[in-house]
């Protein structure tokens, strides 16, 4: 399952060079705000649905907290995006979700990022109502409303289809892709 998730390459350290010069190219300061972030990526203008949802996504990748993603931080979001092992990341997707940061998340976190990611992604099957309505259903145990952490990894981790649509939904090789091609330096 996790075999394909590694990068074919020729060792950390050319892909750290790799990655550094994009970095630096993008970012001569070294420091990424949230404003060069979505430059970046070109997601300026999004609704207030997509804008939060970056904001949550920049806010994860800003380890210490400063309002910069610094080129340590950024490699550490690249690392778990390609390389991360699938509780790894699914202890991120719930961060990201958990929108008070109380250890839980509710129905109403889980739809407003979920319309949020729908606002960026644009594909989707089913309404962000639907899909959190089949999630709580499928994985609220002890039907209380919330999620825990344990009751998350778990439920997801027994459902293959919730799985598959959670890692396609909040797949963000997309963003990361745009970061490694640099193509939005020529804006």
């Amino acid at each position: 399952m996790g075999a394909t998730e590694s990068l074919p390459g020729d060792g950390p350290v050319p892909e750290m060079h790799h990655y550094y010069s994009k970095f630096m190219r993008e970012c001569p300061s070294g420091q990424l705000s949230l404003h060069e972030f979505k430059k970046l990526l070109g997601l300026q203008g999004l609704d207030p649905q997509g804008d939060l949802y970056i904001k949550r996504v920049f806010d994860i990748f800003d380890l210490n907290q400063d309002g910069f993603i610094d080129f340590l931080e950024f490699i550490a979001a690249i690392n778990l995006v390609i390389r991360g092992k699938i509780d790894q990341k699914l202890k991120w997707y719930f961060k990201l979700y958990d929108a008070d940061g109380n250890g839980c998340i509710d129905k109403k976190e889980l739809l407003s990022i979920f319309t949020a990611i729908q606002a960026i992604n644009g594909h989707t099957d089913m309404s962000a109502e639907e899909f959190t309505d089949m999630v709580f259903q499928k994985i609220d145990v002890n039907n209380d409303g919330e999620l825990t952490l344990e009751e998350f990894i778990s439920g997801v981790e027994r459902d293959r289809n919730l799985m598959e649509l959670i890692t396609k939904s909040f797949d963000l090789s997309n963003v990361l892709k745009a970061i490694q091609n640099g193509r939005r330096h020529s804006i």
